[in-house]
């Protein structure tokens, strides 16, 4: 069975030979620690190759901007910041840690203070069509090749607050949420254009990601997640169902999810990510929603990839495997992207066990 079949038969609860599996970071990016180890280590092959994955990632085309349509938003740092390709094509400024991977972020809207500051702002063109016209291409090599293939439309929360400061847009919720309708309607805007070229372009997989959730609960009221998130989701799960049959939403949220799940599924969410072992019990998830939502995740990066031994890893596996893999509807991954202390021998035993349990 093609890889392709395997996902899309596993995505319609059907059972197949294996439970279909990739990385994480396959779908959305590594790690810089963890790219140049698999290149290292899988050369001459690509690591979907080297490791038999299912599923690989694509990615819009950058678009050209103006380099100083943002500078007032940053002030003298602009001009340096830029140039070390710090600033996105938001305008948001990711500042480089002194720790692996991570980043402080500089929220250019942190000070504007109302709906007027708001409208001001140079909004990027991320809704040009012109971004996705060789995506379709790439999916039908990926598919000549027999991978299924995925590819992130975006966030709408977790843009918004990286635009506005997690802070300041959760104060706008609650006190100005004239301008927070705004905010998370732009963002809400462009994630829904690109979830529709995506789709278009016949991308198996249409990630949305927003985290919504911490380790022990949701980061607002069920409310409030409501009044200024539901809706909006709904509507672009709405759009990649108008656009493709064959489409599937996937959407990502750290955390304990759990009690926003039963509204997700009337959103239209098709495929739940990452199911944090952390944070919930998966094979509890499994047996209350797994008749109407596929799941795609729930080994440990926080302890068990990134920590354990191989024999753990190889066990975690196998328990994902035989709890949510059962009748299909499960895409065995670790719950996130690999952390930099992943060793090499964790990602061999994530495959070794993947291979052949399905019925064990």
């Amino acid at each position: 069975m093609k890889s392709l079949e395997r996902v899309r038969r596993a995505l319609r609860h059907e059972e197949t030979d294996r439970v279909p599996r990739l990385l994480y970071g396959e779908a959305i990016g590594y790690v810089p620690t963890i790219e140049a180890l698999l290149k290292e280590r899988c050369a001459p092959r690509l690591p979907r190759e080297y490791f038999d994955m299912d599923i690989t990632g694509l990615y819009p085309s950058p678009t050209e901007r103006e380099s100083s349509r943002f500078a007032e938003w940053h002030g003298a740092e602009y001009s340096r910041a830029n140039a070390a390709g710090e600033i996105d094509e938001w305008g948001v400024r990711w500042k480089q840690g002194n720790f692996f991977h991570f980043a402080h972020v500089e929220s250019p809207l942190r000070e504007v203070d109302g709906l007027d500051g708001l409208r001001r702002y140079p909004w990027p063109d991320l809704d040009d069509p012109a971004r996705y016209k060789t995506m379709a291409a790439e999916v039908v090599a990926r598919h000549e090749e027999g991978f299924a293939t995925c590819a992130m439309a975006g966030s709408v929360f977790e843009q918004a607050w990286y635009l506005r400061g997690m802070e300041p847009l959760m104060m706008d919720m609650l006190a100005d949420p004239e301008a927070a309708h705004f905010l998370l309607e732009r963002t809400a805007h462009f994630q829904r254009c690109a979830a529709v070229q995506i789709a278009k372009a016949g991308v198996d997989i249409v990630i949305l990601g927003d985290d919504v959730a911490g380790q022990h609960g949701l980061l607002m009221g069920k409310e409030v997640w409501a009044e200024f998130l539901r809706d909006r989701l709904a509507a672009t799960c709405r759009a990649v169902h108008e656009a493709s049959d064959q489409a599937r939403v996937f959407y990502h949220s750290d955390g304990n999810i759990v009690p926003l799940i039963p509204d997700l599924i009337r959103c239209g969410v098709d495929i739940l990510n990452p199911l944090q072992p952390e944070s919930l019990d998966p094979a509890a998830i499994k047996r209350e929603f797994g008749d109407r939502l596929c799941f795609w995740g729930a080994v440990s990066v926080q302890r068990t990839m990134a920590f354990g031994s191989p024999d753990e890893v190889r066990a975690e596996v196998r328990e994902r495997v035989r709890t949510l893999g059962v009748g299909g509807g499960y895409i065995l991954a670790p719950a996130h992207v690999l952390g930099p202390e992943t060793p090499w021998e964790n990602i061999v035993a994530f495959f070794d066990a993947a291979n052949g349990e399905m019925r064990k």
